[in-house]
């Protein structure tokens, strides 16, 4: 990718916004990635612009809680089951691959589990990737310099900090049922890099 930014001369400034706030990449490994990954991104980001709104981006109406919820429903339609408050008592493995979960005497088989380390892993079977500080602050006034935004998107990139990836600062308001008239909801994270995560956000 830095190929093709090398290519069309852009400036430090232009490949970090079409890197990072457009494609999403949070740190600059990318751009020693074939292109074609980048510019999927930043079709998929010219693409919906427009689609629903000013913005790219989608927030759903009542909070976060809304996507489990249409992730139910297109499990539902494709024949999936979407089981609330099942414990899950052991995750499965045949010949060290994982295969599925045991809750009870059920069983459900899976290629891929995605859970939280506490769900009865055994010894060696997880690895830390890394640890992500988030903030929550609920304010009684937009983020100043949005032009009084109702939600919006900040991201951060991490070559301007002088961090090796991005902060992410994303608001949203009663605009999207999530709080009362008035007030204001800014999330605040990024990738932890140091021992005092708190001051990294």
């Amino acid at each position: 990718m830095r190929d093709v930014f090398k290519k069309f001369k852009l400036e430090d400034n232009t490949i970090d916004f079409l890197g990072h706030a457009v494609a999403l990449f949070r740190d600059d490994a990318y751009l020693t990635e074939p292109a074609i990954e980048a510019i999927k991104k930043i079709q998929l980001y010219v693409e919906s612009l427009g689609k629903y709104g000013d913005s790219p981006f989608l927030y759903p109406i009542y909070g976060l809680g809304g996507l489990p919820e249409s992730f139910s429903r297109l499990c539902a339609i494709h024949g999936g089951t979407y089981m609330l408050n099942t414990k899950v008592d052991e995750i499965l493995f045949n010949s060290g691959k994982v295969c599925g979960i045991k809750s009870g005497d059920e069983e459900a088989k899976a290629p891929l589990i995605i859970c939280d380390p506490s769900y009865a892993l055994p010894y060696g079977k997880v690895q830390e990737k890394g640890k992500v500080i988030r903030a929550i602050c609920i304010m009684d006034h937009p983020i100043p310099k949005t032009n009084d935004a109702t939600s919006c998107q900040i991201i951060l990139p991490q070559k301007q900090l002088n961090r090796q990836s991005d902060v992410y600062i994303s608001m949203v308001s009663s605009a999207h049922a999530v709080c009362a008239k008035g007030l204001y909801i800014a999330m605040i994270s990024t990738t932890v890099e140091t021992t005092n995560p708190e001051l990294e956000i």
